[in-house]
């Protein structure tokens, strides 16, 4: 990369050239104790009724936010609870050697977007019609351990 730097190459090069670094950094980082995620699309709620039940998990551990879900009476919970499922099952595959109830796993990071809106019309009186937005969203969720968290806290604090 340090060639390519010093010539005149095409936007292109430098970016196929910056994500096969980005491959061989995440390949050397990768192994035990990683974080893991897990992503669901297109989940057929409003995001404003997604993020109420997201805040009500984030930053807690692993076991008390599938408490928090299970119990929680909410439609969201239950897709969220399958999302945070999907991502410890995720950190097990990542991290085959290491038990999952050592880890001690918590919530590093949740987040509601917004999705497709279907557009529908609706009959109103003397012949107008009213429109309806049929909102959905996009959750992401990172799961970590907190043996990881408190390296990156001793970081921060040295700084």
């Amino acid at each position: 990369m340090e060639a390519v730097e010093n010539r005149k190459v095409k936007k292109s090069v430098k970016i196929r050239l910056q994500k096969e670094e980005a491959k061989k950094f995440k390949a050397n980082n990768s192994g035990a104790q990683g974080d893991a995620n897990a992503s669901i699309k297109n989940v057929p709620t409003s995001p404003r009724k997604m993020r109420i039940v997201a805040d009500m998990i984030r930053g807690q551990r692993v076991n008390y936010a599938l408490n928090i879900l299970k119990f929680d009476s909410k439609h969201s919970s239950l897709k969220l609870e399958k999302l945070l499922l999907s991502a410890v099952s995720n950190w097990q595959a990542k991290n085959e050697d290491t038990k999952i109830e050592e880890a001690d796993l918590y919530i590093r990071e949740i987040q509601v977007d917004s999705g497709k809106i279907l557009k529908r019309l609706r009959p109103a009186p003397q012949g107008r019609a009213h429109r309806i937005r049929k909102r959905s969203n996009h959750v992401s969720i990172i799961i970590s351990n907190n043996a990881g968290s408190e390296a990156e806290l001793n970081s921060q604090n040295d700084l």
